[in-house]
């Protein structure tokens, strides 16, 4: 009765503002007094009736002025319990989806977001005006004609405000005659209203539903089909569907009808609607409520802030103290680093002297060095040189054994020519016969000394050659000993003049044939090794 009477608030509100009655829209519901054969329907067309003209819009709309009605009516019923009314979003998308639905079409999500998001933000849904007028456009039935609006505007106002939760034509027997006859069917929360044709003037009958009752399948008999039976406490009805699934949706139907009646619960459509209403009001006091957190978050935040200042404030009177320790610091800073730095020029300065001083012996050291390479490179050169002299002393001796032969061989030659010379002449005393003999042997003689001349010119030419090579000889003795002379004079110049730099040993010093020296017991022995093993070479 509670939803009853919400609903006539709404339906005397619209009537009372067309009126200008009341501007606050406000009717209480103590005085509002319903009685149980009241026709909800008229009330609504007498409202309808006085705030139609001043309020419907003047452009031609897709739908007619009954059908405009109708979802005037699905308006105040599916409009939130606030004046002044309006139909949030959430009631807007299950509406279409009804008449999309019942107009046989495809549900177009994308299309109906698209339109949500250009909402108005300064509104929270539509007045029942604003909704005809989106329905009557025809924004979410294109393709439809005004016939098929009509027919899933009328299929809905049916299901939401009549409660009808199916219709059909049926075959039903009779109780007196037996015979078969066809009803058209109505099925409301509590009942089954069945008659003649479907304009629903000339009504036949009710069936009342109850917990008691109960529906069952029936097989086929006397030739009828898709049979079954709804038993109530005083009655049985046999009723025939066109089809078995007609049949299964309306055994189905009324199953769930009756079962709504044993657990007391309102039809689908209004459990749906108070169901959205609940989620709604759920979701209403989160926000509220997360509004609370968020305010109480803002008031700590503001506390918070009022904190941070007041710590603000303190690190600036710290950060102020921490600069002057750091100005003093930092007087402090430069004071040493004066002083550092006088001592660090005082450092460099002894740095350098020590640097200068490194510098000088350093160059002594390179100094005694280099006469240390020259004296070893004059003895070098001086070993080069005596093995150049022995050298030309072995050549001037070779030059000197080969003259020897080739004197020795010339006295010979001549030997033996003076040898020959008195052979013939004691051949030509000899007898004539010999003489032939002696000529010829002469000739062979002549011919043989004639080949002796040519040798002994040749060992004179060799000769010759052997003084010349001994006379070069000579000369590179003569050079190799002047040589030797020189570099044996560089030698005792410069003899006893080195000394090492270094502290010398503790252990008495040693005397070489170069003068007095600083050389160690090994150092003495390693050079004598070395020069012994030079003369193995030589």
């Amino acid at each position: 009765m509670g939803g009853l009477k919400d609903e006539l608030l709404k339906t005397i509100w619209h009537a009372f503002t067309a009126l200008d009655l009341d501007h606050s829209g406000k009717v209480s519901k103590s005085q509002l007094k319903v009685q149980d054969n009241f026709d909800k329907l008229e009330l609504n067309r007498m409202c309808w009736t006085l705030c139609v003209k001043k309020n419907l819009t003047k452009s031609p709309l897709l739908i007619e002025e009954e059908d405009s009605f109708k979802v005037w009516v699905i308006f105040n019923f599916l409009s939130e319990d606030k004046y002044p009314l309006i139909i949030v979003p959430e009631e807007i998308e299950y509406l279409l989806k009804k008449l999309t639905d019942a107009m046989g079409g495809v549900w177009q999500q994308e299309q109906f977001e698209g339109y949500r998001v250009n909402f108005d933000d300064g509104k929270d849904g539509l007045s029942a005006w604003e909704l005809i007028e989106l329905i009557g456009t025809g924004q979410f039935s294109k393709g439809m004609d005004r016939q098929t609006v009509s027919m899933a505007i009328n299929e809905v106002f049916n299901e939401l405000i009549l409660d009808v939760l199916k219709q059909g034509y049926m075959m039903k027997k009779g109780h007196r005659r037996k015979n078969w006859t066809e009803r058209w069917f109505v099925l409301k929360p509590n009942m089954i209203s069945y008659y003649v044709s479907e304009d629903l003037k000339d009504k036949k009958g009710d069936i009342i539903l109850d917990e008691n009752c109960c529906v069952e399948s029936l097989p086929d008999k006397d030739g009828k089909k898709c049979l079954f039976l709804i038993k109530c406490l005083d009655k049985t009805f046999e009723i025939s569907a066109s089809d078995k699934k007609k049949k299964q949706e309306w055994i189905q139907a009324i199953h769930s009808t009756i079962h709504l009646l044993k657990l007391g619960s309102p039809p689908p459509h209004k459990e749906a609607r108070q169901g959205r209403r609940e989620r709604r009001k759920k979701l209403l006091a989160e926000q509220e409520e997360l509004e609370r957190q968020m305010k109480e978050l803002q008031a700590a935040n503001e506390n918070k802030q009022r904190e941070l200042e007041t710590v603000r404030k303190k690190l600036e009177e710290a950060a102020s103290r921490a600069a002057e320790e750091e100005k003093k610091r930092l007087e402090t800073q430069v004071e040493l680093q004066a002083r550092f730095s006088s001592e660090l020029e005082r450092e460099k300065l002894i740095r350098q002297q020590m640097e200068e001083q490194v510098a000088q012996k350093s160059s002594e050291l390179e100094q005694y060095l280099q006469r240390v390479r020259e004296l070893e490179d004059m003895y070098l050169k001086l070993q080069e040189a005596l093995e150049d002299e022995r050298q030309a002393r072995q050549d001037e001796e070779t030059v000197r054994k080969l003259q020897a032969r080739l004197l020795e061989e010339e006295s010979s030659k001549r030997a033996e020519l003076e040898r020959w010379h008195l052979e013939q002449q004691q051949a030509i005393e000899t007898t004539e016969a010999e003489k032939q003999e002696l000529e010829n042997q002469r000739v062979m003689k002549e011919r043989a000394l004639q080949e002796a001349m040519a040798q002994l010119e040749q060992l004179e030419l060799e000769r010759k050659q052997a003084l010349e090579q001994y006379e070069g000889v000579k000369k590179k003795l003569e050079m190799a000993t002047s040589k030797t002379k020189s570099w044996k004079d560089k030698v005792a110049q410069h003899e006893g003049l080195i000394r090492l730099i270094e502290p010398g040993s503790k252990n008495p010093h040693l005397i070489t044939h170069w003068g007095p020296a600083a050389f160690t017991q090994a150092e003495l022995e390693e050079r004598e090794r070395s020069w012994k093993g030079k003369k193995g070479t030589e």
